[in-house]
């Protein structure tokens, strides 16, 4: 399928394109292809997406409504940014230094208070992962240095200990019918899949290996046509990962000590603020990770990786029930974190100077209500989400 042509597919509905494109940055990864018809160019552009998984409260990040009567603001008040007349939730500190180089959109809405994946795996994307779009486009490889398109990143990427991907509210790796080799990759942190992508043949045995595969590929396997396209493919990305040396882009221990410690938020991990939540794992696992993951996602990138997902572990639900805490213990278990990696993000993107050519974007399924319930957690709310972006050309 061509790649303009799967645009053609979202019933041309120019909402609904232009929700999918502008995460994505379509325009620049669709101007690639050549009058006669050949693979897509890269942009070398790439976008990080910041999965803040169960849904953020809108009013205890960027939107605190200060004018707001008193059951609606937030809980924590209100700091000055550096932007002028423009205020973040109090407890938002490192964000509000360099707000003036994000973008913050006060009216997106993901238009549904349901624990699913949108906007990341939704209608609007034909059910497909975002990041499989842009493979579908762009192809599954870079063909320079081996890097995958895709990459799904969760707590277990930087630890083997940790949790994987959360899949209670659908697949974050579901590719609709783009086929499997636009599924993103997983890569499991420092166990036995990172040691798989390490090459521990000659090149001249594995080219050896290759041949072998493709002589008995040409047996009939009892697969439809789609199936065996996306297994060939699947076998070449393997392939092009391995001799690429991508393995030392997903390795933190190549990572200066200084720049892995100004990311970390394992200072974050304290038990006692959680033990009393069925959640509590996942507060752990968030706090333990987060730091990593971004800076994970940022040499991923700077590597040649065209879309990265950081998911959360499903710690922003703050219902302030037997599950969740309630928004004002929550937002210092999970908000904390997310201040210091995020702020550590920016920071380290603008000092290499890549903020043009990577994009953030940070948001959740949905928001939170304007009115605290009567436990002291925010329910359900899909008319609204915060939505940050950083980078890209557009802050």
């Amino acid at each position: 399928m061509a790649a303009l042509e799967f645009f053609d597919r979202i019933n041309g509905n120019r909402r609904t394109f232009l929700r999918v494109s502008g995460l994505l940055g379509a325009s620049g990864l669709l101007a690639g292809r050549n009058a006669h018809g050949a693979a897509p160019l890269r942009t070398g552009k790439s976008v990080i997406f910041l999965f803040l998984h169960g849904g953020p409260s809108q009013f205890e990040t960027f939107d605190p409504k200060p004018s707001a009567p008193a059951e609606i603001r937030s809980v924590y008040g209100t700091c000055s940014t550096s932007v002028p007349g423009v205020e973040y939730s109090a407890n938002m500190p490192l964000l509000a230094r360099v707000a003036h180089r994000t973008a913050i959109v006060r009216s997106y809405q993901s238009g549904s208070s349901a624990h699913r994946l949108q906007p990341l795996v939704a209608a609007d994307t034909l059910q497909a992962n975002l990041g499989s779009i842009v493979a579908k486009v762009i192809g599954a490889n870079d063909t320079k240095t081996g890097m995958p398109t895709n990459v799904g990143l969760f707590p277990q990427s930087v630890d083997s200990e940790l949790n994987g991907p959360i899949s209670n509210f659908g697949n974050f790796a579901s590719t609709g019918d783009l086929g499997l080799s636009t599924s993103p990759f997983l890569p499991g942190g420092s166990g036995d899949l990172q040691d798989a992508m390490k090459l521990h043949l000659s090149r001249q045995r594995l080219s050896d290996r290759r041949q072998l595969l493709s002589g008995l590929d040409k047996i009939r396997r009892s697969l439809d046509d789609q199936q065996r396209r996306g297994l060939d493919s699947i076998q070449r990305q393997a392939f092009d990962t391995i001799l690429g040396g991508v393995a030392k882009a997903f390795d933190l221990s190549n990572e200066d000590a200084r720049t892995i410690a100004r990311y970390d938020t394992a200072d974050f991990y304290l038990p006692d603020s959680w033990n009393d939540k069925n959640n509590r794992e996942r507060y752990g696992h968030n706090a333990k990770s987060l730091g990593k993951l971004l800076l994970l996602a940022r040499r991923l990138c700077e590597a040649g990786c065209t879309f990265v997902t950081v998911s959360t572990d499903f710690v922003w639900d703050m219902h302030a029930d037997v599950n969740n805490l309630g928004v004002e213990r929550g937002m210092q278990v999970v908000g904390r974190p997310f201040d210091h990696a995020l702020s550590a993000y920016i920071e380290d993107v603008e000092s290499r100077g890549l903020q043009d050519k990577i994009l953030l974007v940070a948001t959740g399924e949905m928001g939170r209500t304007p009115k605290l319930n009567n436990r002291g957690g925010r329910d359900h709310w899909g008319r609204l989400s915060p939505l940050l972006l950083h980078g890209g050309g557009l802050t």
